[in-house]
């Protein structure tokens, strides 16, 4: 078999098991021709380190090793002519996530406001940036699954996000107040013929897509003439994921390590996080929680509580 084929069959097996594995496929498939071109039908580390650094820099080196090693384990199980890539053979990736870029709710009122004068201004294409905005900074919810929305989607117990991030589905409650704002978008798209079911659509009948919302955000930050944030951060539709999940570590009463513990694996759940980690990054962004963190530290090293 050759190593394209494996990579087939690698990749059918990972999004079987729910992952994406779009860019992956795109590294395994360079990887496979790589291979092939060499007549190498069993992964060898002198190979697999020769393809890998011929990455774009260091740090997307690593990451090729990455994906190697796990794809070189997999085989190896089943062919032990197959050796398995070391993990850090060309040291450690170092992972960054950049401050996020937070935004205020005047700050999002002004974005609202903007995307009522897209034009055509008297079509529902407006409307349906302005209530996408609203939506996301409410919920927190990413751009995908913001435009793959459908009317059915929207439950009296909430929005089920179907077949978001890593395959999952998970309800979302809502506020009154952004339930009724939804009433009053689809009293608007009721005098639109649409193409299909779905919830937010366009003066065509269609969604926008993903890009389509973002690239859309982005313009209307410039029309505001919105400023980056800390390290040079510019806002993206990203921030309002970003601003919506600090708000929330901010409003929530912080008490014992029960509670603060109780409270961010809900808000793991709500964001639909794989793991729990991804939430305490936003800490980071969180002063009153960090001053809160080390208030508790203190008082445990100077001996006032256990």
């Amino acid at each position: 078999m050759s190593m394209l084929q494996h990579v087939k069959r690698y990749v059918a097996l990972k999004r079987h098991l729910g992952c994406r594995y779009t860019t992956e496929l795109d590294s395994l498939r360079s990887y496979g021709r790589h291979a092939e071109a060499r007549g190498e039908r069993f992964i060898l580390l002198s190979s697999v380190i020769e393809w890998a650094s011929g990455a774009s820099s260091a740090n997307a080196a690593r990451q090729r090793i990455e994906l190697l090693r796990n794809f070189s384990i997999w085989l190896r199980s089943e062919e032990s002519r197959h050796e398995v890539v070391p993990r850090h053979v060309l040291g450690r990736r170092r992972k960054h996530r950049p401050t996020p870029c937070l935004l205020t709710p005047e700050q999002i009122g002004l974005l609202m406001d903007a995307a009522l004068r897209l034009r055509p201004v008297n079509s529902i294409t407006p409307r349906t940036f302005h209530f996408m905005i609203g939506l996301a900074s409410a919920t927190g919810l990413r751009a995908r699954e913001l435009v793959g929305l459908r009317l059915t989607d929207l439950t009296a117990d909430g929005l089920i996000v179907r077949n978001a991030k890593f395959r999952k589905t998970r309800l979302v409650p809502l506020h009154d107040t952004v339930r009724q704002a939804l009433r009053d978008y689809l009293k608007i798209r009721q005098t639109v013929p649409a193409a299909d079911d779905h919830l937010f659509i366009l003066r065509t009948g269609k969604p926008p897509t993903s890009g389509h919302l973002s690239k859309t955000f982005t313009k209307l930050v410039r029309r505001v003439g919105l400023k980056a944030g800390p390290r040079g951060t510019s806002p993206s539709l990203h921030s309002l994921r970003h601003s919506f999940a600090v708000r929330s570590l901010e409003n929530a009463e912080i008490g014992d390590r029960f509670t603060v513990s109780q409270h961010m694996m809900a808000l793991t759940t709500y964001l639909g996080h794989a793991k729990v980690s991804s939430t305490y990054w936003y800490l980071e962004a969180t002063p009153p929680v960090l001053r809160s963190v080390a208030d508790a530290g203190e008082r445990t090293f100077s001996g006032r509580t256990s």
